[in-house]
């Protein structure tokens, strides 16, 4: 009898682990339906792909697809049409293959008597634990409509961001392929032809000349050495990333780059804000909210600050004290957070720290790409320039030499 590997969540919310004996999934679903559990996760050992990550609001489909789901599924709900009704008529509309077979398996757990949330828990590659836990928290507190609708924004507003982050990129990365490409083509192609010429007349070379026909030879005799560090670097680099303390040094790492350390830090703070004050306006635990809010943090050096404070809340401590002992957080998030717990919208002040940070970001996205450009353009330039400088400099003196 297969053996399967689950997480769940029990009746007080807290998250529970452990393995279960069942002929099928199914049946392993509902031996924990019957024990009162909420499954998030349930894999079975030994089964290919069970590295599934549960924090997250989507994988395997798109941020739009989801949030195109997540929206529709609010509008008929509000609508007061019958949940199963719902589910089925959105997966008789869905064009994405791979999410309409994730909605017949929804489709089936729910005709079998599961709740939505459930139902969406198994199928951790597709909708997160913290997607889960605000379904779950709409539907004990009969407000699903709106916990749909608030989720559907968020997943919106955060594919506008990636969306933002690819465009700006997009532009520099190619300019620096193709500079690239150019730099290669002339130290390959055009530089070996014009180099006889010089070798040829026997004369003294300038010293940059020299340095870059040693450097054209090396490209074109050796050019598996930094095509094989290339290639090798992926492996290595994976298998560094899997030590926790390795993936430690990176984030702190980034953290540290100068502008984009600060840009990437204000990226993490408007998640951090926004995925919380979602959580606790949908009526999550706080002690439950700070924990799926720091995996959906993926900086670990603010997840691990993260579960600090986690633990000082649980002993009774508030969130913005916790957040003040450290230089992560700064003033702004800190105050509006003592703001809100004072006033009782804690939820509230989050969200608006999460939409601040976010504008700044943008901002600061905007002012670096402008900067940027133009100095890419810049250094295409002084490239480019160099080599027709060593180029042209033993030309001039062969010249003089003639005369």
């Amino acid at each position: 009898m297969p053996t399967f590997r689950y997480k769940a969540y029990n009746s007080g919310g807290s998250a529970v682990s452990g393995a279960i004996d069942a002929d099928t999934e199914r049946q392993a679903m509902a031996q924990l339906k019957a024990k009162g559990l909420l499954p998030r996760e349930l894999l079975e050992e030994g089964a290919p792909g069970t590295a599934a990550k549960p924090f997250s609001f989507q994988r395997g489909v798109s941020a739009a697809d989801l949030s195109l789901f997540t929206r529709r599924l609010a509008t008929l709900v509000a609508s007061a049409v019958p949940l199963f009704e719902a589910i089925v008529s959105l997966h008789e509309q869905e064009e994405n293959g791979f999410l309409r077979q994730v909605l017949a398996r929804v489709r089936d757990r729910i005709a079998e008597g599961a709740s939505l949330s459930r139902a969406l828990a198994s199928e951790p590659k597709i909708f997160g634990e913290s997607y889960v836990s605000m379904v779950s928290a709409g539907e004990a507190g009969g407000a699903l409509d709106a916990v749909l609708e608030r989720l559907a924004d968020f997943l919106e507003e955060q594919d506008e961001v990636r969306g933002r982050v690819t465009s700006a990129m997009a532009y520099p990365i190619l300019m620096m392929l193709v500079g690239s490409g150019v730099m290669l083509f002339l130290l390959t192609v055009v530089i070996p032809k014009i180099v006889v010429i010089f070798e040829d007349s026997k004369a003294s070379l300038p010293l940059i000349t020299v340095i870059l026909i040693k450097f054209s030879h090396f490209l074109r005799g050796w050019w598996w050495i930094p095509a094989g560090l290339a290639v090798a670097s992926v492996p290595l680099y994976r298998n560094a990333m899997k030590r926790d303390s390795m993936r430690m040094k990176r984030d702190e790492l980034l953290l540290k780059i100068p502008l984009a350390g600060g840009m990437l830090q204000r990226l993490i703070l408007s998640r951090f804000a926004r995925v919380l004050g979602l959580l606790l306006s949908s009526g999550v635990p706080i002690i439950r909210a700070l924990d799926i809010t720091s995996e959906v943090v993926v900086n670990r050096v603010y997840r691990s600050f993260l579960h600090e404070v986690m633990e000082e809340v649980a002993q009774g401590g508030s969130l913005s004290g916790s957040l003040k002992k450290s230089a992560l957080f700064p003033p702004l998030l800190v105050h509006l957070a003592s703001v809100g717990e004072k006033g009782g919208t804690l939820e509230t002040m989050l969200i608006k720290a999460g939409v601040a940070y976010e504008r700044e970001f943008s901002t600061r996205l905007t002012r670096l790409m402008g900067l940027l450009e133009p100095l890419l353009v810049l250094g295409m330039g002084v490239a480019v320039g160099i080599v027709v400088m060593a180029v042209l400099l033993p030309i001039f003196e062969l010249n003089q030499l003639v005369k």
